[in-house]
């Protein structure tokens, strides 16, 4: 999960409300958010291409179309539509006469997603053809003429006819051989091809059995920059580096850009193609809680310029301005995600558009305009255009259910922890709060737990806000957003000092008049439900309890879940270093400590945190006779997608937090 921050007063909290509306959401409501992703602008910055994916719960079914906007917010309309098929990742043509998208239309199963040009003029799309396998990215050549494709190699064929739909065995050779989503890994890789539209031929662009991703051109088009692991096991490692292509010399070895032993990512050419911006991780062991930099290289090498070397938060999706004087980045910073210029040769760093909002998926820049979505605490994320340092609405997805609803308010808040460290984050007041009265809460934790909560939507924040309840919602040690250091105080140390500051999250509450501390819940998913095994473990005061896709025996994830490389990192092997892993798994070794009834929840076919550790919690409560129950949803992954789950979900975790919150 990305982290998102705001900037606060050290002093009281600000409270923010949104205005009176007709009646209060309710938590079904959440459920109708349209997600709005991915913008791209034409080249002549007059029109903006993005995804819509909603939810059909008469059908449980979610589909994603292409819509497109005018940048001055005067109409929009939808591009794509074909019934019970998808459409993602749309790009325009340099000409803007055509519009790629990505999309497994066809007839059968398993189809493989391809790449599919749309003739903007009027007709049908059409599916590039001559590519085996799954389409995960594409980059435009400056003319037109080309693409670069990342393609999946496809399934192998089945050596023998008569048992080709029999069952095979799985034989499995790699150290990372699992993934959310995906299940087990074989040995296909995502490689980089050229694609030539005129001949459609298409041509291997790389050697050697690696995986690849983020193609860009060159302003000539001559070359591709893109993003691989080329180590003798990649693995064993996040060591990855920015290389680059020759289109004359197509099959050779790369030209091999950076060196640094870390990760290097997301290249965006300067427009005069002698350069390359991108991104660079902390070091290796320091894993996801390392603060990102943007760096600068010469095209032909040497030794990369950092351009943000003292600015102690994380940085995302560089790219250019139109003369090449500056690099734009998002920059995370306290709750908010806002959009930041760097200029060459210069120190510092220039804000361009900040609030109580987050900022995203920035566009490249079009006849000094730029695309990207803005979303805050009530409203999901749209489409909006930045030019002349302002920022204008283009995508209107969501505003006809959102129109007549009145979701409460919040504050923004900051505390002293135990040991006097200052956590910040925020209080969620339920639609029709009376200052004074002290509401039933729920402590929520957020994911991660290298993330954070901040100005953007979150619906499982407001599942519970729209039951009536306090949602008290911190960032606590372990989270992004607030620099590297308070990030890397939950390197390795789960349940220990980000514990400490949750807990402070509550006092502050009751202390403020706005918790009853007699009527206490906590609730959390993935790292948030981890952190709520840890609270239960460490305090009793909590009638109620919601673990979703949690862990707390620790030692069932190595070898089952999908994180063998951060546990290395991070812990080491059980073997080596059975005393640390033993002590973030104390939630299941000393569950006696537990007294709070508790739901558990999973994906049954969840890689990133398996239902196994679920069901280990559960039956450890159970034995003992804690109320407890587990539910687990089949075919779901970490992140739920059948809207019937997502409901199912909602009702479940509320309904278990009233039965124990009631007066």
């Amino acid at each position: 999960m990305r982290a998102f921050q705001f900037a606060i007063a050290a002093a009281a909290a600000v409270s923010i409300t949104t205005a009176a509306f007709a009646r209060p959401a309710e938590p079904a409501d959440v459920v109708k958010a349209a997600n709005v992703s991915q913008p791209d602008l034409s080249p002549d910055g007059t029109r903006v291409a993005y995804t819509v994916r909603t939810a059909d719960l008469e059908e449980d079914t979610n589909t994603s179309h292409i819509w497109i906007a005018a940048t001055d917010g005067s109409s929009e309309y939808q591009l794509t539509g074909r019934e019970g098929e998808s459409e993602t990742s749309p790009q325009f043509s340099p000409d803007g006469k055509w519009l790629g998208f990505l999309s497994s239309r066809g007839k059968g199963e398993d189809i493989p997603t391809r790449l599919w040009l749309l003739p903007l003029a009027g007709g049908e799309a059409r599916a590039i053809e001559g590519v085996k396998g799954f389409v995960s990215d594409y980059a435009w050549s400056p003319d037109g003429t080309k693409l670069a494709l990342i393609v999946k190699d496809p399934k192998p064929e089945p050596k023998d006819e008569k048992t080709k739909d029999r069952p095979q065995p799985i034989v499995i050779d790699r150290l990372a051989f699992k993934r959310d989503y995906e299940g087990f890994l074989d040995n296909r890789r995502e490689r980089l091809w050229l694609y030539d539209l005129g001949s459609g031929s298409l041509t291997r662009l790389t050697d050697g059995d690696f995986d690849e991703s983020s193609p860009a051109f060159s302003p000539d088009g001559s070359e591709v920059a893109f993003v691989s692991k080329r180590g003798p096991d990649p693995d064993r490692t996040d060591n990855s580096d920015i290389f680059v292509a020759d289109l004359a010399t197509p099959g050779d070895a790369p030209r091999q850009l950076t060196t640094y032993e870390g990760a290097d990512y997301q290249p965006a050419w300067s427009p005069d193609g002698e350069s390359i911006a991108y991104l660079r991780g902390g070091a290796l062991e320091k894993i996801w809680y390392a603060v990102s930099t943007l760096a600068v290289i010469d095209a032909d090498g040497g030794t990369p310029n950092v351009l943000t070397p003292d600015l102690d938060r994380n940085v995302f999706d560089p790219v250019w301005n139109e003369d090449g004087s500056a690099v734009r980045v998002m920059v995370e910073d306290d709750g908010r995600e806002y959009l930041a210029r760097v200029t060459i040769g210069q120190q510092g760093i220039e804000t361009l558009a900040k609030g109580d909002f987050v900022l995203d998926a920035p566009s490249a820049m079009q006849s000094g305009k730029m695309a990207l979505t803005k979303s805050d605490n009530f409203t999901p994320a749209e489409v909006y255009v930045f030019a002349d340092g302002e920022l204008t609405k283009v995508s209107k997805r969501n505003d006809e259910w959102l129109a007549g609803l009145e979701f409460g308010s919040f504050q923004r808040t900051a505390f002293a922890s135990a040991d006097g460290t200052e956590v910040h984050g925020f209080i969620y007041l339920p639609p029709g709060y009376t200052p004074g009265h002290a509401y039933p809460a729920v402590l929520n934790l957020h994911g991660g737990p290298a993330s954070q909560f901040g100005h953007s939507w979150d619906d499982e924040i407001l599942w519970q806000l729209l039951s009536g309840k306090v949602v008290i919602t911190p960032n606590p040690r372990g989270s992004t957003g607030r620099g590297e250091a308070f990030a890397m105080a939950g390197h390795g140390a789960w349940g220990a000092l980000d514990v400490q500051n949750v807990l402070a999250a509550v006092d502050d509450a009751v202390a403020k008049g706005i918790a009853d501390p007699d009527r206490l819940a906590v609730s959390g998913w993935s790292y948030g439900g981890m952190l709520t095994n840890y609270v239960i473990a460490s305090d009793t005061r909590f009638k109620a309890a919601v673990s979703g896709a949690s862990i707390s025996n620790i030692i069932t994830g190595f070898g089952h879940d999908q994180y063998i490389r951060e546990y290395l990192y991070e812990i080491g092997t059980p073997w080596e270093n059975l005393e640390g892993w033993m002590a973030i798994s104390y939630p299941f070794f000393e569950n006696q400590r537990i007294v709070t009834p508790t739901l558990f929840m999973v994906g049954e076919e969840d890689v990133n945190v398996p239902a196994i550790a679920s069901e280990q919690m559960y039956q450890a409560l159970k034995v003992r006779g804690i109320d407890t129950q587990l539910v687990l949803y089949p075919g779901e992954y970490h992140g739920f997608t059948r809207p019937s789950f997502r409901l199912d979900r909602i009702k479940r975790w509320n309904a278990w937090i009233d039965k124990y919150l009631a007066n």
